[in-house]
């Protein structure tokens, strides 16, 4: 579980520098975090990209199909979710290490997840639209290199456990309809997110370990906004299509997404995004 290093040599691998920085568009940038492979390469092109596009340097050309999968590191080996190890809900170093390297993995995940949306859906898309999902972009790969950097501090590494790949299983499956994209990843999987985190830090809490926790708690309060412009961006979509908001998202859900709906849900932190009750509990599966 920790890391694995040349025994005379314990300075973390140079980055894989897989594309040149000549970007002369929003979708060149978006290309260039997709196809790179390496984590830590992948946030810093991440970042670079949002300040790119925020300094006005890159136009809004699209005319390229991103690829169907993004690029991906040797680490971690990818199981089905049914394969992995069940996470131990103590405080154990171990423990702990396990549920960060998840999180990592998720955030890992999300870097691509907002930038699949910028080059996918960006082509005719407001600039407002672009705005969002770049900053998101920028905001899950500092996610990721905060919780990268804790593992470190617990003597592990992203890459050392098993992970699944369900996140970008849905990314497949909403990969030619914008407004099942929306539903899904931020308006169902993120969301989600907000109704587990506040138990992570809990957990954290009780088992000493306040450093982790405050990163959660970062993330926590960000991905508040991430749902919110899901949700956001959902309605103006369904507006711009003459769909009601609320049923065609059940529709959709039902349609995209493997699972379930589970409670309990954060209602207030949901509801902080724009996503009241009435537009997930209707999903969860009857009792009986």
């Amino acid at each position: 579980m920790n890391r694995i290093d040349n025994e005379n040599d314990h300075s973390p691998p140079a980055p894989v520098r897989v594309c040149a920085h000549d970007w002369r568009n929003l979708e060149d940038a978006a290309l260039c975090v997709l196809g790179t492979s390496d984590p830590a390469s992948k946030a810093s092109y991440s970042h670079q990209a949002a300040d790119a596009w925020r300094a006005g340097a890159l136009t809004t050309a699209f005319i390229r199909k991103p690829p169907q999968r993004p690029a991906r590191p040797v680490k971690p080996e990818i199981r089905r979710p049914g394969d992995m190890p069940r996470r131990s809900k103590g405080g154990s170093l171990q423990g702990r290490i396990a549920l960060l390297h998840a999180i990592a993995h998720i955030e890992f995940n999300a870097i691509d997840l907002a930038w699949d949306m910028v080059a996918r859906f960006g082509k005719g898309m407001p600039k407002a639209f672009l705005d969002d999902w770049v900053e998101v972009g920028d905001d899950e790969a500092r996610h990721f290199l905060m919780i990268e950097g804790r593992l470190a501090e617990l003597g592990a590494s992203y890459g050392d456990l098993p992970a699944h790949d369900g996140l970008w299983e849905s990314a497949e499956a909403t990969a030619d309809n914008f407004g099942a994209r929306l539903a899904i990843v931020p308006m169902v999987l993120e969301a989600r997110g907000l109704d587990v985190t506040p138990s992570m830090i809990a957990r954290l809490e009780s088992a000493g370990d306040s450093a982790s926790a405050k990163i959660l708690q970062v993330i926590y309060t960000e991905e508040v906004e991430h749902v919110a412009k899901g949700k956001r961006w959902f309605d103006w979509h369904c507006e711009n299509t003459g769909l009601e908001s609320q049923s065609t998202f059940q529709a959709m859900v039902s349609s995209y997404f493997r699972g379930a709906l589970k409670p309990p849900f954060n209602h207030e932190a949901r509801l902080k995004a724009g996503l009241p009750a009435d537009y997930y509990e209707p999903l969860v599966p009857s009792a009986n």
